[in-house]
């Protein structure tokens, strides 16, 4: 038992990361997804991780001190924990299906509220997506066309983040088509978010996992300390000699 209460403080430390990862990766992105409630997992994730750190010392008092109480809690916190994690993997099933929807809904708000000559919030989300993810436009880079920021600007040109990494002297006119990335950014986008998702629900999986035999290996010290003579004396009022 004391190796498995030492991977469960390990699980702990990689679901918050995980969680933390999730938290950090969807700043980047949130003006494409208005659904907050799809951070929801990642939240009970980080929860969890840090729910994992206090069985974790329960089950070492109770292993130290030969509690069958302590073991029993453990058992039962371990178990409410397994239920939380199948209610993680199933919220995220069904937010990673709806990532596409989100999207789809807010990405062309966010590029006509584009203003690349003093750059909001949702400007700057836009030049970092397209770096990050070698994007261009929504669909392709002719999107730009039918922006307020392109039909302002006048010089038949789109954002020097759509240019080529690979390219220094890109002005991202769109007479050098060559030189911009031909990808649109929505599918990028989507893929990534989902990825993101199955991060939280392949680490529940494994953790649920890990739970499960952290509970079989607590079950199976409570059978055999019951079957313990010195026990058994004890419930019939014998002594122990």
């Amino acid at each position: 038992l004391p190796w498995l209460l030492c991977v469960l403080q390990a699980a702990a430390g990689i679901l918050c990361y995980v969680g933390a990862y999730v938290f950090i990766t969807y700043d980047d992105y949130d003006h494409f997804f208005e659904d907050v409630y799809t951070l929801i997992p990642a939240v009970i994730i980080i929860a969890v991780g840090t729910l994992l750190f206090i069985i974790g010392l329960i089950g070492c008092c109770a292993t130290i001190r030969e509690s069958r109480c302590g073991l029993a809690t453990f058992v039962i916190i371990l178990l409410l924990v397994f239920i939380t994690e199948v209610v993680v993997v199933v919220l995220g099933y069904i937010y990673r299906a709806k990532v596409e929807d989100e999207v789809d809904h807010s990405i062309q708000k966010v590029y006509n509220g584009y203003n690349g000559t003093n750059p909001d919030a949702a400007s700057r989300a836009i030049d970092y997506v397209q770096r990050q993810l070698r994007c261009c436009g929504i669909h392709n880079y002719s999107d730009w066309e039918n922006t307020v920021w392109f039909k302002q600007t006048k010089n038949n040109s789109v954002p020097l983040s759509c240019c080529k990494a690979s390219l220094s002297n890109c002005t991202g006119s769109l007479t050098r088509p060559m030189d911009l990335y031909s990808e649109g950014c929505e599918a990028l986008v989507v893929k990534k978010l989902q990825e993101i998702m199955m991060y939280v629900i392949w680490a529940a999986l494994a953790f649920a996992a890990i739970q499960l035999l952290g509970m079989l290996c607590a079950c199976i010290v409570l059978c055999r300390r019951s079957r313990d003579p010195a026990y058994e004396l004890l419930i019939t009022g014998g002594t122990y000699a």
